[in-house]
This record gives C-alpha cells, sequence and structure tokens, in this order.
C-alpha cells in the first residue's frame, strides 16, 4: 500500500521466514487501495466466521515489549474459534501453544479456554529452568504479560484481521494516509496480496509509522504483519512494533475440547494440576 522510493527493500524484513518474489500489479488509479484493502480484510472475517471452525499452525513473532526488542519466538499454535448458538455458547474460544524456540521458552505449553479455568492460562514452563513448574496466570497478568505486547485471549488471525479492520477504518478519516496494495506477490511459492500503510506525521490516534500486511490469496488470510514505530532521528530507518508469521495453517482439523485440556497425554503439563 506505501509508496516508498525503496519500496523492493521492505521485503528484507521476512527474509528468515519468506521466499517472497513480487510480479507488482497496482491497482486501477481510480480505485482507493485503502477501501479495497478494508473488504479483502472484511471477507477474510466474514470466512473465517463462516467457515473456519478451528485450525492449526506454526506462528513465528517478535515484540517490542517495555522498549526493549524480544527475540523471534516460534510456536505450534492450536486455535478452535467460538462456536454460538442463539445465547448459548456451545464451544468457547480456546488456544493451545507449544514453544519451539528460542531454548530460553521451548517446551513451554499454554492453554487458554474463554470462561473456563477460573478466567487463568494454564502454563507449563518449559525453557531452561524449572522446565516441569505447572501454575496458572490470568492472561492479562503482569507475569503473563512481560514477554508479550498482546495476551492470549487476542491471539489468532481472526483476531489479527479485527484488529486490521479497527485500524483501517480509523485510517479512512486519518490526513497523510498513504496506501499501496499489490497483488501477484508469492510467499513460500503461494499466490498473495501486499498491503502496506504508512504516515506521514503523527496523529494521537494513530498506532505506527508503517505497517505491512501480507494476504494468501487462497485462503483469504492475513499470514504476516508488521508494524513499525517512527524514528527516534530523522533520517533513521522505522523501528520494529511488532511482527507475525503464520505459516504450516491447517484448516478445520477437527480440534475438540479435549485439545485444550492440560490433562491430555500428550501434553507435559502436570495432570493432577487444578487452577
Amino acid at each position: 500500500m506505501i509508496r516508498f522510493l525503496c519500496f523492493s527493500a521492505c521485503f528484507a524484513v521476512l527474509g528468515l521466514l519468506c521466499r517472497v518474489s513480487l510480479a507488482a500489479i497496482d491497482l486501477p488509479p481510480e480505485e482507493d487501495p485503502l477501501r479495497a484493502s478494508l473488504r479483502i480484510a472484511y471477507d477474510g472475517q466474514k470466512r473465517m466466521q463462516e467457515s473456519i471452525q478451528d485450525y492449526t499452525c506454526t506462528l513465528t513473532r517478535r515484540e517490542r515489549v517495555d522498549g526493549r526488542l524480544i527475540d523471534h519466538e516460534t510456536m505450534f499454535v492450536k486455535i478452535r474459534h467460538p462456536e454460538i448458538q442463539g445465547d448459548l455458547v456451545v464451544a468457547p474460544f480456546s488456544v493451545y501453544i507449544r514453544f519451539l524456540s528460542p531454548d530460553r521458552v521451548k517446551g513451554r505449553e499454554v492453554i487458554y479456554v474463554e470462561g473456563q479455568n477460573n478466567g487463568r492460562i494454564i502454563v507449563r514452563n518449559g525453557g531452561t529452568r524449572f522446565a516441569h513448574i505447572t501454575t496458572s496466570l490470568l492472561p492479562d497478568s503482569r507475569a503473563a504479560m512481560q514477554h508479550t505486547r498482546y495476551p492470549i485471549s487476542e491471539i489468532g488471525m481472526l483476531n489479527l484481521t479485527r484488529r486490521l479492520i479497527e485500524n483501517g477504518e480509523r485510517e479512512l478519516n486519518a490526513n497523510g494516509c498513504q496506501v499501496k496494495l499489490v497483488r501477484g506477490a508469492k510467499v513460500n511459492g503461494r499466490p498473495s496480496t501486499v498491503i502496506q500503510v504508512a504516515h506521514t506525521s503523527r496523529q494521537a490516534e494513530l498506532q505506527y509509522k508503517m505497517a505491512r500486511i501480507l494476504i494468501d490469496d487462497e485462503l483469504v488470510l492475513p499470514i504476516h504483519y508488521s508494524a513499525y514505530d517512527w524514528p527516534q532521528k530523522e533520517g533513521d530507518p522505522p523501528i520494529l512494533l511488532e511482527e507475525y508469521t503464520y505459516t504450516d495453517i491447517k484448516l478445520n482439523v477437527g480440534l475438540t475440547a479435549w485439545d485444550f485440556d492440560h490433562r491430555n497425554e500428550a501434553y507435559q503439563f502436570l495432570k493432577t494440576y487444578s487452577p
């Protein structure tokens, strides 16, 4: 979405995660790229809500927390979207995470089921110290949030899409918002659409200077999102705030409540633990 002199350099951040090739086909000048991007997001949200019950994936994230850029973290994730019939929640929003890297968190497991376990996440510590310890925490507690920008209740591609829509609707009225939408990119060989947004001036309601989103054209899902803050000095590159990449996505695999139960024999939680 953005018109930078060094547009192709913007993809360098994906070097370790994705192989990106670009055959750019810009939208016709009469079509507003921000509104086109919002339509893509609306379509993706509708598809996830109506036809995607659950999925597994590998999530790689890097976040700046309290001014410090945390190392890349890679995790295997199971997510089940909520199923609601009338006023009854048949299946609550549910998350299971197993950290794959780095070593300080490798083997850590986390379970969150909305409305269960007294509203707490269940955590097996993993990593290099006290790996066997199983405990529970409030999702937004200081301990749970010490290495992340968002609570686990906001993880996943549907929640990401909701945030993108909120930002996009806000930016419809923002001054100095430069948007570019490019079709024809390929991420790990998959056809994708690149959306980039940049702001020319700081405004109180804006959360970043620049954001980049990659949409898988077949899945109509956001598979990469990164956001950058304003540089400390004019002429310096933007400062990475957060970056998320979803790979190995498998949709509607038939996850059940047992996939989000710490007593599951496939997991390493203390089975007798009670939150």
